[in-house]
Formats: C-alpha cells, structure tokens, sequence
C-alpha cells in the first residue's frame, strides 16, 4: 500500500502525519510493526511518533498518537501542536481549532510563528523524595538537578524508567535546571526508549512541577530543551493548575510517499 505522509516538528520533536481524510480507514490498515518501520531512522522515515488526522462527527478532527516502537500512547503535546498546523495546511480549519484525543478535547489557536494548544489541567503531584511525578496527559518523572551537561544521562533516565516502580507501564523521566528567568530540561521518552530534543506533555510538566516547588515562579514560565524554547502559562489555585497552555514555533519539513 502506498501513502502520502508529511513530516513536521515541533522544536525537534518530530513526527510522521498522515491525512485519513484522505487515506480513508488508515488507523485499521496501519499495525505496530509498520508504524515501527516508518519511525526507523534507518530503514523508514524517521521520527519520534507518527499521528493520524482521523475525521470526527464531534471535533474537527481526531488526533491518534503512535510512539515509535509502533504503539498507540497517550498525549503527545508538541504532537498536538504539529497535527494543529498540519490540519490547516490541508485548508481543514482556520487560525483556531477543537480536536479530540486520547486525554479529552484540546483547543489550539495559530498564528504565523507559533501555535498554543490547551493541555489538561492538573490536580495532583506525587512526591518520591526530592523528586516530583505528575501526569500531564502523559506520565512524567521530574528531576532538579545542578547541571545538565551530563554524559550519562540516557542512562540515568533509563534507570527511573526501567526501575521496579515504572518497568512496566514506562514513564517520561525529565532532568531540570533551574535558571534566573527560565527553565531548562532533557527528557528521555518512553516508547522512543532514548532522549528527544524536546518533550510538550515534558515541557508542561517541567514548568508546573517548578513552580510548585519554587514558589517564586509565576506564569508563564519560559522553556529551553535541546531542540528550542517553548511557552508554558497557567493559573494556579489550592485545586492545582488550570487553563494550561502549551506554546511555540511548528514547522513542516517535507512529504512524500511510502509503501508500507
């Protein structure tokens, strides 16, 4: 079978998007093998996930997220944002849009440079020492440290990830420094099994988890990760974090077609 993909990144977060409007009945065609094989780097296309723009009665479209090792997961933030800016590239909505996905609905404003996608709010925050977890659509593991510049840290982020507590659902493991005016971050992504230049549902929980330990921190918190800076604003209250918005730059690298 052949399609027609594009590939989009959002700070170097990057992912394969494929059109069901136009290929018709792709989620029941497509396994995890071949989802598997078109995020190869190597024999595929390469990418950290590949999603699909499905029609839906109630939204303006549906968002289906695969990691690369060809499994459907849960949210995709810098995902959200790329399928946003792919749906109107293909003249499907305007400057605004409502689409649904694996954790609710989603509503994303674009502008020339940027795109701001709402992410769910958040209630709770579980403390394991001096660490943080906290689910912003995914499950994320946080971690403040000194210094970022780490050789080992693929390998120290493995280690939370594979540990008794997570081996067998997996978790996103996040390291932060913390910075006079902003934030900085490196994540290593469950389902890629490695580090990604930028993580959204990372980039939120970053931000969040910051201003919940230091209090000094007010919104919106400024984001750097390997592949950019990201925008991350919220009201906080005693329930937690609300009207959280994930923003920052989108942009398309090519397409083509695939036999699969």
């Amino acid at each position: 079978m052949k399609i027609r993909f594009h590939k989009y990144q959002g700070t170097g977060n990057d992912f394969i998007l494929i059109d069901a409007f136009e290929h018709t009945g792709i989620v029941q065609q497509l396994n995890a093998s071949q989802v598997k094989h078109l995020c190869d780097r190597h024999f595929g296309i390469g990418a950290d996930g590949l999603i699909i723009l499905e029609p839906n009665d109630d939204f303006d479209f549906e968002m289906i997220y695969y990691n690369s090792d060809g499994r459907l997961s849960s949210m995709c933030g810098n995902g959200g944002r790329c399928i946003s800016r792919f749906a109107r590239d293909r003249g499907l909505i305007g400057k605004e849009c409502r689409f649904i996905a694996v954790d609710g609905p989603h509503y994303a404003e674009l502008s020339e440079n940027e795109v701001r996608l709402s992410m769910k709010d958040v209630e709770q925050m579980e403390n394991i020492g001096d660490d943080i977890i906290l689910n912003t659509g995914s499950p994320h593991y946080i971690r403040f440290v000194d210094r970022l510049d780490l050789h080992d840290f693929v390998k120290q982020a493995a280690a939370i990830r594979y540990s008794d507590s997570f081996a067998r659902e997996g978790i996103n493991v996040n390291f932060i420094q913390l910075h006079k005016d902003y934030i900085e971050m490196r994540t290593y992504e469950r389902g890629v099994e490695d580090e990604t230049l930028s993580c959204g549902t990372g980039v939120v929980a970053a931000a969040l988890a910051s201003t919940h330990r230091h209090k000094e921190l007010a919104s919106p918190i400024q984001v750097k990760t390997r592949g950019g800076h990201l925008n991350v604003s919220f009201e906080k209250s005693n329930a937690g974090f609300r009207n959280v918005v994930l923003a920052g730059p989108v942009a398309k690298s090519f397409e083509g077609e695939a036999v699969i």
